[in-house]
């Protein structure tokens, strides 16, 4: 029995030594296998991505064919502010940035700091006995090092090593120098000094590499608010997929790519100095969002969209006291009107047009004029209560009103609005309309009219447009050339700013476009305008204007900088909190179309 038990268990050692064998050759057969699938071409995996060879010079590293420089920052200015390093984190060209941070124990700083005291205290008692002038190299430290001690022992900061690193690469030794002397000058703007790693290159390289070791060990000791003012360490960037192109990010030349129908709403306001592009923006924008199936009308009160509107075979409607294109005030859509009493909404908008036609009203006369016009579409068949109306129901005209206030025997009314009716500018508003919104591209040119008739035809075409969307909302933007001409009367300025308010229902975007942004921005309907629209281009302001529009917009001392200075078609775009410095750019054969440079198109 002894010895069967025993040849049983031998039986199976042999049979687990064979198990493990055949295991070990199949393991050993798929690495061979899969050393097959990845030697490329007989190399190594390492030799495809390597570089060629390896030169160290004293102030550079040959890497293959390319040219590798590593930098510190040997010297830092004595007051950190907000984005102290933003100039490097732009910086527009091939470099690569280590940071390196390591916390120092208290117990370690506070001895050092404290002998530091001592030694900057007893020269200022030196130079006292001396009779000489002790300056800020002596009293500034001083007190920054007493206050910092205080902070430490209190909790309230902490010290921390700061070791920045910038690793250059170019195509060449030339262009690798000339780089150098480019960061070199934009790092002093900022009073930061920058060296060379001479004869330390290869140490460089590594200490620059995501690996987490400092061998150059250039270190330099901040306090913890001023380490937190290297952050967020990232450029600003504005790119949403389904936008359009704006232009280029002036901080990283990256795409401004901007959907404004994603933002909170599709609305928009252009402010500029007159000759800053601010028009040549909103034809690229209009060009771009055409290519997209949006919809444009556009309001020109200067004829500068005439061009853009043949290139793209568009609706072009020239309104003026002799034109044949008519739009009468009191049209809306009537598809707007079935199944909502939308007619009490127009007649509020009316009265704001029919008060600017007599030079304003006060609130009795607002009162005369609401019961007028319920009077007179009540005699052409319309009524507050009705719901369904024909497809070819007349409208009333200017005149009809008239009429009605003549038999309510208001006088004053009827000799103020006579002018319209029966005078010099009778032909305006004398026939129905006869215009559409069809083509996918409308532009509406009030240039003939009079100063005095742009503003009354900007707020009817306006309400015309906007009563048409009601009646089949898709995607479209109304565009309001010169638009502080609307903010020169509270009527006009209410209906605009009811306008940006209500535009988000009926998927449409408003852009204003305006020269001063004072003139939005110092009454009340203005800031609402500019409230309620979540893209916002500012392009170069002046002295005058600039305070009222950082505070407006929260703008930074170098947005402020930046905007005062920017050439033309340069600007900050904004997008709900995204803030943006942007240059916009147009392809050689958009160009022609936008442009209205005289000197590009009567050369």
């Amino acid at each position: 029995m002894f010895n069967f038990k025993n040849k049983i268990n031998a039986i199976k050692k042999e049979h687990a030594k064979r198990v493990r064998r055949s295991k070990k050759r199949k393991v050993q057969k798929l690495l061979e296998k899969k050393a097959v699938q990845f030697n490329f071409g007989g190399q190594d995996q390492l030799d495809l991505i390597s570089y060629s060879g390896l030169a160290e010079e004293s102030t550079y590293l040959q890497m293959g064919d390319k040219f590798v420089r590593t930098l510190f920052i040997s010297g830092y200015p004595y007051v950190a502010s907000v984005g102290w390093l933003n100039m490097l984190i732009n910086f527009n060209h091939n470099i690569d940035i280590s940071h390196h941070i390591e916390q120092i124990n208290p117990l370690l700083a506070l001895p050092k700091l404290n002998r530091k005291i001592t030694e900057l205290e007893s020269t200022k008692r030196t130079m006292l006995k001396q009779g000489k002038v002790i300056g800020s190299e002596i009293t500034d430290p001083l007190e920054s090092a007493i206050e910092l001690k205080d902070k430490i022992q209190r909790g309230q900061e902490k010290l921390f090593q700061i070791s920045i690193y910038m690793t250059i690469t170019a195509e060449s030794v030339c262009d690798l120098n000339k780089i150098t002397t480019i960061l070199e000058t934009v790092m002093s703007t900022r009073l930061f000094y920058i060296k060379t790693a001479t004869f330390q290159q290869l140490e460089g390289l590594q200490t620059a590499l995501p690996r987490g070791e400092n061998k150059l060990g250039q270190n330099r000791n901040l306090d913890s608010s001023s380490a937190a003012l290297t952050f967020p360490f990232v450029s600003s960037e504005l790119v949403q997929e389904s936008g359009i192109l704006y232009g280029i990010n002036k901080s990283n030349n990256s795409l401004v790519i901007v959907d404004r129908f994603s933002l909170n709403n599709a609305n928009a306001i252009i402010f500029a100095q007159s000759g800053s592009g601010k028009s040549y923006t909103a034809k690229v924008e209009i060009l771009r969002q055409l290519m997209q199936g949006t919809r444009v009308i556009v309001i020109d009160p200067e004829r500068e969209y005439k061009q853009l509107t043949k290139s793209v075979k568009g609706t072009y409607i020239r309104l003026s006291s002799t034109s044949k294109e008519k739009i009468n005030p009191f049209d809306f859509s009537l598809k707007s009107y079935n199944g909502n009493n939308n007619l009490a909404e127009h007649i509020q908008d009316l009265t704001e047009i029919v008060s600017l036609l007599v030079g304003s009203l006060n609130s009795e006369e607002r009162a005369v004029i609401d019961k007028a016009l319920i009077a007179t579409y009540k005699n052409f068949g319309f009524s507050m209560r009705m719901k369904r109306f024909k497809d070819k129901q007349k409208f009333p005209l200017l005149k009809d009103l008239y009429k009605t206030l003549k038999k309510m025997k208001q006088k004053d009314l009827c000799d103020r609005l006579e002018r319209f009716v029966s005078g010099s500018l009778s032909t305006v508003f004398d026939g129905q309309t006869n215009v559409n919104l069809d083509n996918r591209l409308v532009v509406f040119d009030i240039k003939d009219l009079d100063e005095s008739l742009r503003q009354i035809m900007i707020l009817a075409t306006a309400n015309f447009v906007h009563s048409q969307v009601k009646a089949d909302p898709q995607k479209r933007i109304l565009v309001i050339d010169e638009a502080w001409i609307l903010l020169q009367h509270e009527e006009s300025a209410r209906f605009l700013a009811g306008l940006t308010r209500r535009a988000r229902k009926h998927y449409l975007g408003v852009t204003l476009i305006s020269q001063q942004a004072n003139d939005f921005l110092n009454q009340e309907y203005g800031r609402a305008i500019a409230s309620q629209s979540s893209l916002r281009i500012l392009m170069r302001q002046d002295t005058t204007t600039i305070k009222k529009v950082a505070q407006e917009f929260n703008l930074s001392e170098y947005e402020q900088r930046y905007l005062l200075t920017c050439d033309k078609g340069e600007g900050l775009i904004i997008a709900d909190q995204n803030h943006v410095a942007l240059k916009v750019v147009a392809s050689e054969k958009e160009h022609p179309l936008l442009t209205t440079d005289p000197r590009e198109i009567y050369q």
